[in-house]
């Protein structure tokens, strides 16, 4: 799979969604994942930054642009519409793509920030999945906290559903 046509990426972000789809890959390997689950793990790799570089997106705005877009075009799956539509905020009620994506996002090896962390992480996903969700999610929040944005409903909800027992 590739980006679909309608995507508007810069060289830069094409080489984001490729590793996000690579560290997804590998970990759908390492898991032994089915090969539906992993066609649907890297549909939604591909669809989630595909409108990032257009005129009229923005930091939240461009997860649910593409999945509307997405959708328009055929895709049809749920999971994959709300992993790409809330992969920047996080959704309480994902499904495995949508955790899978939000890890792979924040933790590809092309991130300029936090790079042995978020390596390490990474090599822990395929044996300690929720546990580093936690600590992803715990790090994104810390990052909006830190910058004086609001915490968005949805990503309230995410983080409470991850403590929930």
């Amino acid at each position: 799979m590739t980006l679909p046509e309608w995507a508007v990426a810069t060289p830069e972000r094409r080489a984001h969604i490729e590793r996000v789809a690579a560290l997804l890959s590998t970990w759908a390997t390492a898991l032994r994942v089915p090969a539906a689950e992993r066609a649907r793990w890297l549909r939604a790799a591909w669809l989630h930054d595909a409108l990032r570089d257009a005129p009229a997106a923005d930091e939240l705005q461009h997860g649910p642009m593409a999945a509307e877009r997405a959708a328009r075009a055929g895709e049809r799956d749920p999971g994959v519409l709300d992993a790409v539509r809330y992969h920047s905020l996080g959704h309480a009620r994902w499904d495995d793509v949508g955790k899978m994506l939000y890890l792979a996002d924040y933790l590809e090896p092309g991130r300029p920030f936090d790079r042995e962390a978020h390596r390490a992480l990474a090599a822990r996903v395929p044996g300690e999945r929720d546990a580093v969700l936690r600590d992803v999610a715990a790090r994104r929040i810390a990052r909006v906290i830190d910058s004086g944005w609001p915490l968005v409903r949805e990503t309230v909800d995410f983080w409470n559903s991850l403590l929930a027992p």
